[in-house]
């Protein structure tokens, strides 16, 4: 693999995007508001050709056109997705095919399924700050935004909490070194068809109430059960679906309390405040975009889309779209009426979104309630993953009271 350093670098965003750019993994926003003002329907030839939507109105019209848009390739990639043998339902299948395999996993994420996990949470997030208690510099990022989602998703899975490290490496592999390096992409897929079907068959001779593996052993499409590949496939997708992204929200989120003091002072003072701010966090720092393939050739706002090129929903700048959001670059905790798509729109959008809002919000509570007053410090940079889940890896921070 090239690495982001060796790339060649980008001279016109207009014609010539990477989301691999080190400038665009330090900060997109930017570059995103220049293309919503002059040409918010960018092309590329990377990648064997992408177009790129960036406003709130394109993405969302693109986002139910599932005939047109296919979701038969997500992740953009030197090779293609599809071609390796990677298809995960229901995120890989268009409707209406797609129905049946989302309704199969529905019961499993309603809000009062995913409310049985509180307790879990809750005990994940105070073992973590009880191994912080009384330290006064570390790593907001590693030592507590990644460990979270990751454990959550060990224990639906019904798996050793020791296997959380394996999955954050396999993930980082797949969703940042993968996409430009074929090799790595088909490794660590089938490392982790490996792993997964194992699982799946241990589990058919030796059940286990509870977890999701043992849910989906008992659920039948037509009337006919899945095989283990198509439960290690489904698991595989909540894999990536449920670790890098919520654990790229919280840390986000704990990012902009430490470089905002008076947002930190208000959360600390009225805990309600929580909620509005877990959404408004969501819509300001979205850390998934998406991908789609043009069925077609087709026009968007006019622009030519040709078929079989990548076209990609920028979520993260339909969240900042001056044309539906008031003051979009502006982190309002206390706003309101937010329609934000950090969760996706359409046939699509996210199942896990129930947990994830309810993770980050026990995860801001109780840091807040033990650590209501930290700040950056200077010891270290920021940094950012790159590819189609961007969030702080590194969150250097002092804690002040």
């Amino acid at each position: 693999m090239a690495e982001l350093s060796n790339r060649e670098p980008v001279n016109d965003w207009h014609s010539d995007l990477d989301h691999f750019d080190p400038d665009f993994v330090a900060d997109p926003y930017p570059i995103y508001e220049d293309l919503r003002g002059q040409c918010p329907v960018a092309h590329s030839d990377r990648y064997g050709g992408m177009t790129w939507l960036t406003k709130a109105s394109d993405v969302a019209a693109a986002a139910s056109a599932t005939e047109i848009f296919s979701s038969r390739r997500t992740i953009i990639s030197e090779v293609p997705t599809d071609r390796l043998g990677l298809v995960l339902p229901p995120i890989n299948i268009d409707p209406p095919d797609h129905t049946d395999h989302r309704r199969l996993l529905l019961p499993f994420f309603t809000p009062k399924a995913t409310a049985e996990w509180e307790p879990v949470i809750r005990e994940i997030c105070s073992g973590l700050l009880n191994e912080l208690q009384g330290q006064t510099e570390f790593d907001a990022a590693a030592e507590y935004a990644q460990e979270i989602p990751g454990d959550v998703t060990a224990r639906m899975l019904g798996v050793p909490l020791q296997d959380t490290p394996q999955f954050r490496a396999w993930l980082h592999n797949l969703l940042e070194i993968g996409p430009t390096n074929p090799a790595v992409a088909r490794e660590t897929t089938a490392e982790m068809m490996d792993y997964l079907l194992q699982l799946t068959r241990e589990r058919r001779s030796d059940s286990k109430e509870g977890d999701v593996v043992q849910y989906l052993l008992d659920q039948n499409i037509d009337g006919e059960g899945l095989d283990d590949d198509e439960i290690a496939r489904t698991l595989f997708l909540l894999l990536i679906a449920g670790v890098d992204t919520t654990w790229s929200a919280i840390g986000s989120s704990l990012l902009h309390l430490a470089t905002h003091p008076e947002d930190r002072r208000r959360i600390a003072e009225n805990k309600e405040l929580i909620p509005t701010a877990v959404e408004e966090f969501l819509r300001a720092y979205s850390p998934v975009f998406i991908a789609r393939v043009a069925e077609e050739d087709t026009e968007v706002s006019g622009c030519p889309v040709s078929a079989g090129e990548w076209t990609v929903l920028a979520f993260p700048s339909a969240n900042r779209d001056p044309e539906l959001f008031d003051r979009p670059d502006e982190v309002l905790i206390d706003r309101e009426e937010n329609r934000h798509s950090a969760f996706g729109l359409g046939a699509h959008r996210c199942l896990g979104s129930n947990l994830a809002r309810l993770e980050m919000q026990i995860a801001l509570e109780m840091w807040m309630q033990q650590f209501p007053d930290f700040e950056l410090t200077n010891a270290a940079p920021v940094t950012y993953s790159a590819g189609h889940v961007r969030g702080p890896r590194a969150i250097p921070i002092q804690i002040l009271a």
